[in-house]
């Protein structure tokens, strides 16, 4: 458990400090992210994000248990 929180909080820096580049990405305005944008109402749905998020901690974790 220590080491996941060492971990975790090693993940945490490194993302805090290279934020200005990871920003230029576009995270969150991917294709299949839905934006409705109606009057007094405003809905977003970012599925693409959630499948390439999904994606990505599958293959992270697949490759530490190995």
């Amino acid at each position: 458990m220590n080491r996941w929180l060492i971990g975790a909080g090693a993940v945490l820096a490194l993302v805090g400090l290279t934020w200005p580049w990871l920003s230029r990405i576009p995270f969150g305005r991917l294709p299949g992210d839905f934006h409705v944008h109606r009057d007094h109402f405003d809905l977003y749905v970012p599925l693409g994000t959630s499948v390439l998020v999904s994606l990505v901690l599958t293959l992270a974790l697949w490759w530490l248990r190995r």
